[in-house]
């Protein structure tokens, strides 16, 4: 197995001998992709309080990169930075999210018809790319597979429509709603099957790869009407502590 790199190899220094200022950049959207993925996957647990210092020790990286991606998440409203008190994985209140996902839909729509205006050939062959992939593995991909397949279409798509601040705006919400989606399979009896958010994605990799522009709303209705739908059963059916670990489990009788 190859040795993972440490954060301090993962920055190359410039003739001059320190780090140059693209590689700088690298490392803190690595150190921003980390914890993303920790609070998709929930290991940062909603609710949770910890310190910036636990936080580089859980994520490897030094305090530089943590404290700039800390910011950013603050910014978002996943992280709550608490004076005096360290940090706090902000809790997931459905009802918010929920209603953030009609934001989301008018937003998306937008973006993915100016990706389908604006792609090139190399994004269209990278989302006929991932399509081709997303179809081999339909029924074999796990749900960690398929969350990277997500955010690497989700960055494409952004780059494809080449506007920055949609890219400001819509980053956050497709971290809030992929952390939904793991909840939903991972936790939700029997919704473990990944068939419904596969197709969806789908159905919007075939708009920008063939510049469908008339499909670009529709296919995002699909997408949307689909997470808008793992609403419905969490709300009464998923465990709260799950959405904030700070409340006390129900004792077993």
């Amino acid at each position: 197995m190859a040795r993972r790199k440490s954060a301090l190899e993962l920055v190359r220094p410039d003739a001059n001998g320190a780090p140059s200022r693209r590689n700088r950049i690298n490392f803190f959207e690595l150190a921003y992709q980390r914890i993303e993925d920790l609070l998709v996957n929930c290991e940062l647990k909603p609710g949770r309080f910890l310190t910036v210092q636990e936080l580089q020790t859980v994520t490897g990286f030094g305090r530089t990169p943590v404290h700039n991606a800390v910011n950013q998440f603050a910014a978002d409203t996943l992280i709550i930075i608490r004076p005096r008190h360290g940090l706090q994985i902000a809790p997931i209140d459905l009802a918010r999210e929920r209603l953030l996902l009609k934001l989301r839909r008018d937003i998306e729509r937008f973006v993915v018809k100016l990706a389908a205006e604006r792609a090139s050939l190399s994004h269209r062959n990278q989302a006929l790319r991932i399509e081709r992939v997303l179809k081999e593995k339909h029924d074999t991909l796990t749900l960690a597979e398929f969350n990277s397949l997500d955010r690497r279409i989700d960055t494409l798509i952004l780059a494809a429509a080449g506007e920055p601040f949609l890219a400001h705006t819509l980053k956050p919400l497709h971290t809030i709603y992929r952390r939904i989606g793991f909840i939903h399979h991972r936790y939700m009896p029997g919704h473990a099957d990944l068939s419904g958010t596969i197709d969806s994605h789908l159905a919007i990799l075939s708009v920008v790869a063939n510049r469908r522009v008339d499909r670009a709303e529709a296919a995002v209705d699909v997408l949307i009407d689909f997470m808008d739908g793992m609403f419905d059963g969490m709300e009464s059916g998923i465990d709260p502590a799950l959405l904030d670990c700070s409340i006390e489990p129900l004792p077993d009788l």
